[in-house]
């Protein structure tokens, strides 16, 4: 298989991911995750993520779009719904795990405490909203 039609068929969406989040919100909401976590509090991995979810503390939930099985992750966006939560997709679990501060893949992580990136998170939760629409 050429790298053209190896890209075409990255390019199919997971059955999870019900929107796109454009480049830029990704690597805003990235840039804010890897700064609540130094300054805040970040929850990370599908099992954090959906208790802190579930408690309603959650102020913004990333999750992978290249997460296999998609069992792991399918969940979350009903749950983030159904708890008014914001959440948004980004490309890969590694670019997620390196925003967490760890050497791997990440499914998802929650931001709990935004720290000093609570003005940019405000802000993407604002270009969520209007995405959504």
């Amino acid at each position: 298989m050429s790298e053209e039609e190896e890209k075409g068929k990255g390019k199919e969406k997971s059955i999870y991911v019900k929107f796109e989040t454009p480049e830029d919100l990704q690597r805003k909401s990235l840039e804010a995750l890897d700064m609540a976590r130094t300054t805040g509090s970040i929850k990370k991995g599908t099992n954090e993520t959906t208790k802190i979810v579930e408690r309603g503390m959650a102020k913004l939930v990333l999750i992978g779009e290249d997460v296999n099985p998609e069992e792991i992750v399918m969940h979350l966006p009903p749950l983030c719904e159904e708890k008014s939560t914001p959440y948004l997709y980004v490309k890969t679990q590694k670019d997620l795990g390196s925003a967490c501060g760890i050497n791997k893949g990440c499914a998802s992580a929650a931001i709990v405490d935004p720290g000093k990136a609570g003005e940019v998170i405000a802000g993407i939760i604002a270009e969520l909203e209007k995405l959504k629409r």
